[in-house]
Order: C-alpha cells, then structure tokens, then sequence
C-alpha cells in the first residue's frame, strides 16, 4: 500500500459509513461486546503501533455487511462468538485461508478451521448447575437431562440461540440424529417454564426457584464469584453446584470465540499479526482474567474466578463438524417444540 492515508466509503444496509485503511492500521468488525477486550486492544497497538479501527454489532448482521460491501470491504478481521457462527462468515465467503506457522501451533487443531479460515481463541464449557437444596443427584450426563426423573425442573434457552444450537449439534456429532431427537423431546418434557432469556437468567431461575436444574456457560458464573452480578447474590450462590458433564464419555461441551481474516482484507499482513497476537499467552491470560474465559491455547494460567470452577475434562470433538450439523439441530428442534 503506497499512500500514507485513503478513505473507503461504502454503503452498509443501514448507514454510509467511512473508514480508514492504511498502513499501521487493523479494521475490526467484532460481535464481541465485552468491554474488558478493550485492553487486548490497547495492548496491540502498544506493542505493535498498529491502530485498530472497530466496527461492532450482532455477528448475522456483520456477515451480511461483509457480503455487502464485497471487493470494496474495509474489514480486515471478524471477531464472533460460537463456532457455528464463524462456520456461517465462512459458507458466506467473507474470510479466506491464511498461512500461520504460529497459529498451527499454539491452536490445537480441533479449535481451528480445517482450511485455515477461522481459529478460536477462547472457549466456556456449558455445563449443568443445579440447586443444591433440592436436587439431590444432579444429572452428571447431558443425556441425563431427559430423564423423567427431572420433569418440570430444567430450564435452558430457546432453540434460536446458537449456544442450544451447537450443544444440540454436538449431541448429534456425539450419539447420533436418532439419539439427539429423543434427547431433544425429552429434555421439553423436563421444562420447568418456556425457554426464555440468558445464561444468566437461567443461573437467576435457581435462586428464584423457578427451575432446579438449568445449563449456562462457565464464564456467566465465574464473572459472579469475580464480581457482583444483579440476581446471584453471594449468599445464594452457595446454594448452586455445578457439574462438568460427561466427563466418563465424551467431556463438557465447549463453546468458542474465535475469528478470521477477512477475504477482501486490506490490510492481511497486520490482520494476521492481530491473530498470531490473540494466541500469545499475554492475550490468552487476559481472555481469562478479563472474561472468565479458558484459554484456547493449553497450559495458560487461569484467573482466580474460573479456577474455582475446578478441573474438567472437555469435549475434543472436532468444532468445525459440530457447526455443519446447526441446520440438522434447528429441524429437531422445531419437530420437538422446542421454542
């Protein structure tokens, strides 16, 4: 890139909106919305003087942003959640394969795109709490959440929400269509109301008593024990145990963030600095200490809150199989009136 500064205009579905793109630039279209990353970003550009320009919004929107603005897109990374979503940016056609000796190295291989379009970064383990003043022998299986002996307790999300899509998705990856379906039935015969809110409204559901059972991702939790959270007093949590499921079977289901390059980026060479960055046991730490989230990268340090969580074996399906089963986990879902 030979001039010091130029400007890309381009036409978003909503909003005409201008964005840089030169050299010792990086343009971020993230669904992150947590406000500790604003330290990852600092950080960068401390390091490397590379200024990140961030675009921000829901990921469905960003894909379909980038498909807009095609060849002329500024976007050189997407940042999202959950691996269905990447595997979404990825059959849209905005992100391309990289070459990353660092990459392939530290992202162990089922965390990451076959073909190097997307690797995660940081990953939550959905897993069952309950309430221990009322249930005396939680389920320890994901399976177990469809037995008749938790009906009217459980409550979970609705099928709409890519975190009951991917753990539904796994399911099938792990036990089979049949299996998931039955699994699926099952656990809406077990619900204790409509599936409704967030992971933190479903930890709220336990201290309020609308549901003895319920299922929410670790760093939801972990964030509590760090910090005061409306809903999950101190006092009441002692009351919620947890179990990391299936850890004589396949493991806890893990969820990802993770992101890729974007196919018409500007900028690649930084874009792919940011990414090698997001691996460096620096940002690893901080994914954890900022977000209550597990490092993708094995060995990296925990912070404090989701250390007490305790030692867990994970699940180490391959990610990127478990995404292309989304549409087969919506169709169950809608055949068993899961909403």
């Amino acid at each position: 890139m030979t001039a010091k500064t130029y400007f890309l205009t381009f036409v978003a579905a909503v909003a005409t909106t201008t964005i840089a793109a030169a050299e010792g630039e990086l343009n971020l279209y993230s669904s992150r919305h947590y406000d500790t990353d604003e330290r990852l970003y600092s950080d960068f550009t401390e390091a490397t003087g590379i200024t990140i320009n961030r675009i921000e919004g829901k990921a469905d929107e960003l894909i379909e942003r980038m498909k807009a603005e095609g060849a002329n897109s500024p976007a050189d990374i997407l940042l999202t959640v959950d691996t269905s979503r990447l595997e979404r940016a990825k059959d849209a056609g905005v992100l391309q394969s990289i070459e990353s000796d660092t990459l392939e190295a530290r992202i162990p291989a089922n965390l990451q795109d076959g073909d190097n379009q997307w690797f995660g970064f940081s990953q939550r383990a959905r897993i069952i709490f309950y309430d221990k003043t009322d249930v005396a022998n939680p389920p320890v299986i994901y399976m177990d959440l469809a037995d008749p002996a938790y009906k009217g307790q459980v409550c979970h999300r609705s099928s709409t929400n890519v975190y009951s899509q991917t753990l539904l998705s796994a399911v099938i990856q792990n036990h089979g269509e049949e299996a998931a379906k039955g699994w699926a039935q099952g656990v809406v015969d077990n619900f204790a109301r409509s599936p409704q809110g967030g992971d933190t409204d479903q930890l709220r559901g336990l201290v309020s008593g609308e549901c003895d059972i319920s299922i929410s991702n670790t760093y939801y939790f972990a964030r509590a024990i760090r910090k005061d959270v409306d809903g999950l007093p101190a006092d009441a949590r002692d009351n919620i145990g947890w179990v990391f499921p299936a850890q004589n079977a396949e493991g806890a289901h893990m969820n990802l963030s993770g992101g890729g390059v974007a196919a018409n980026a500007p900028n690649k060479e930084n874009a792919i600095v940011f990414m090698e960055y997001l691996a460096s046991d620096q940002a690893q730490q901080y994914f954890s200490a900022g977000n209550d989230e597990y490092p993708a990268v094995p060995g990296v340090g925990l912070s404090p809150s989701v250390a007490a969580l305790g030692m867990f074996r994970p699940d180490n399906v391959d990610l990127s199989a478990v995404a292309k089963n989304v549409p087969t986990a919506q169709k169950i879902f809608n055949e068993v009136g899961w909403e």
